[in-house]
């Protein structure tokens, strides 16, 4: 069995995340976003790759899981939806039930409206779309059907974001989509159970990275902020709506209220507004120290933020705009073309920009310079740059940790950039030493699957489990700190430890009689399956040189052949019982018959001469065997036999 993933976005690149992952026959489609970098069809994931039944969405899937509400990961979901016809369960959690709604309209007002697109969605398909989602709690357990398994983990990283447990039959995973593994102000650290997981697929956007404290980072941000207004320049922080903005919030609020500083903070949009009212009512989804503090005061009432009109661009003083969305297009570009040729103002690049954004050229840029806008017009950027990673994204450390502590049997990477993967793949494998691939977008893979089979255990098994195996071990005496020089420089008495490896050894049997499976010990195997043993057994007539035999009693060559077998081997138990000799496995008698199936040697006197004795041995007695054998062939008789 194999689990399969098909990459639809999101490989090698960052932006919309998509996955469909086939368990055991179920078909889950992790995320559906859009790519905010492109304005045409490459926007959305190219979903004529899921069905082979032309474009029977709803049959080719089991359910789409929606991690958070980030466009990167939700975006293209009303398309999918209400213009490609998907009609099936929608599972994602309360928070970002919520608030996708928002982020959705404000996102096809910017890009849609007035434009004569065909297959866009509209807001009746926004709210249609929403219809169609079940919404779900941390850690329940949902049953999409007899044999599809869900489980929601709080992911971080923004208000309502999780990461998703999937099991059908034996085989698991985890799906990550964004997380962080650092607390922040107002989100927790990611958490989850530990699982026995054959796949996980983990984010890696900062595959190479590693952030300093996050208190030093809100100290050099705040500095950068104040030395701006102080001289009378614009703070300009484009940002996503939801997330970022209200930590940044935080942070500027709490400095505002301790400085009496007199600047305005402005959000660029009722959205943001909005958002803060959901962020006020889901305060359980927030950290631990927003919820032990907001019966007091709520974090999320700024006292020193207020909306911002168009208008007031242009107005003169200094000022803080939060303007969205983040790597700078739309509103925020209309800010940046106005404000970048001051050298008194300042942009502020607080997180994730990807490439061919106007955020990443500038992340490369030194001012005073020139870059090309989106339209290919140039612009002069003479104001300061600051980027600081307020990011809400794990770094490298928390990716590593997440993967050592879950310990999957395989990894995949997505939402990174290939160069940064690769070096992750490298470090997973050769530290971890778990398989990793990081596939590019449309590219298909087969990951093996666990097989679990359920079996009974017999009572002797059972109590075999029970049976300790104990290891007592001394301490290095060297490793033993010496005393004071006062206590006769005697060491310290090297310490008993007591290790126990306790393994059980059992036999896993299929019962004939009804298919079932069990447990068993060695001892019981041939009871339990109702046979015999067969064991095989070598045999060989050996002759011996033994004069005058026609006329001597054959009980005087047994008298002789025993003595010398107990003189050669003093160690063993050599039975004669009965002119039969024993010797562990190894039988030997006189043989009277004429013609022995056993007899292959000519004798090396006279047929007259010669005695056959029949011997018989276990596989496990073979070298032994051989050597009795060999004492009697080289046995004198004649010296002890008188004539």
């Amino acid at each position: 069995m194999a689990i399969e993933c098909l990459v639809l976005g999101a490989g090698q690149d960052v932006g919309k995340s998509c996955v469909i992952v086939k368990i055991n026959g179920k078909s889950i489609m992790f995320d559906c976003g859009i790519h905010t970098g492109y304005q045409d069809h490459r926007r959305y994931p190219d979903f004529s790759l899921i069905s082979a039944n032309s474009g029977d969405f709803t049959d080719s899937l089991s359910c789409i899981i929606i991690t958070h509400f980030h466009l990167d990961h939700i975006g293209a979901l009303p398309y999918f939806t209400q213009v490609c016809g998907y009609n099936g369960p929608i599972y994602m959690t309360y928070p970002t039930k919520a608030l996708a709604p928002i982020m959705l309209e404000d996102y096809r007002k910017l890009i849609f409206e007035g434009r004569e697109e065909e297959k866009q969605f509209s807001s009746e398909d926004i709210a249609e779309c929403m219809k169609k989602v079940t919404a779900v709690d941390l850690k329940q357990t949902i049953q999409v059907d007899k044999d599809l398994q869900i489980r929601a983990y709080y992911a971080g990283h923004v208000i309502g974001a999780a990461m998703f447990y999937a099991k059908v039959g034996d085989s698991a995973m985890v799906y990550t989509g964004d997380y962080n593994m650092t607390a922040d102000r107002h989100l927790g650290a990611a958490q989850i159970d530990r699982l026995q997981l054959d796949l996980v697929i983990t984010e890696s956007t900062y595959a190479t990275s590693y952030r300093d404290s996050k208190y030093v980072r809100e100290r050099e941000f705040l500095k950068v902020v104040h030395n701006c207004v102080a001289g009378g320049g614009k703070v300009l922080i484009p940002t996503f709506a939801l997330g970022r903005a209200q930590e940044l919030c935080m942070i500027l609020d709490d400095y505002w209220e301790k400085t009496n500083l007199k600047v305005p903070i402005y959000f660029s949009a009722g959205l943001t507004l909005q958002a803060n009212m959901y962020y006020k009512i889901l305060i359980n989804w927030t950290s631990q120290k927003v919820k032990d503090t907001y019966t007091t005061r709520n974090p999320f009432d700024f006292k020193n933020v207020c909306s911002f009109d168009r208008s007031l661009i242009h107005a003169p003083g200094p000022c803080v705009l939060f303007a969205t969305p983040a790597m700078i297009s739309g509103f925020s570009l209309d800010v940046f073309k106005l404000w970048a040729p001051d050298e008194r103002n300042l942009v502020t690049l607080t997180g994730y920009c990807g490439s061919g954004t106007i955020g990443r050229k500038l992340m490369v840029a030194k001012p005073p310079t020139r870059i090309t806008l989106d339209d290919n017009v140039q612009l002069d950027v003479r104001c300061q740059i600051y980027q600081l990673s307020f990011s809400p994204h794990t770094d490298a450390k928390g990716i590593m940790d997440l993967v050592k502590f879950l310990s999957p049997k395989h990894v995949i990477l997505v939402h990174g950039e290939k160069p940064k993967m690769v070096k992750l793949k490298e470090i997973i494998e050769s530290e971890l030493e778990i398989p990793c691939y990081h596939p590019a977008n449309h590219e298909t893979l087969h990951i093996p699957s666990t097989r679990r089979i359920e079996a009974s255990a017999s009572d002797a098994f059972l109590q075999s489990c029970l049976c300790p195996n104990f290891k007592f071990l001394k301490t290095d005496p060297r490793q033993d700190s010496e005393l004071d020089d006062d206590s006769n420089n005697k060491r310290k008495m090297p310490q008993l430890q007591v290790c126990e490896n306790r393994v059980a050894q059992g036999l896993l049997i299929t019962l004939q009689k009804n298919q079932s499976r069990k447990v068993v010990t060695e001892n019981e195997l041939i009871d339990t399956i109702g046979t015999e043993i067969h064991e095989e057994k070598f045999a060989y007539c050996c002759p011996i040189y033994f004069p005058n035999s026609e006329s001597r009693d054959i009980s005087s060559f047994h008298l002789i052949l025993f003595g010398k077998l107990s003189r050669e081997f003093p160690d063993l138990n050599i039975q004669d019982c009965e002119d039969v000799i024993r010797i562990q496995s190894f039988v030997g008698s006189f043989c009277s018959k004429a013609k022995c199936p056993y007899r292959t040697d000519v004798s090396f006197q006279s047929v007259l001469d010669t005695v056959h004795f029949c011997c018989a041995w276990s596989m496990g007695d073979e070298e032994l065997a051989w050597r009795v054998i060999s004492t009697m062939k080289n046995l004198k008789l004649s010296d002890r036999i008188e004539t």
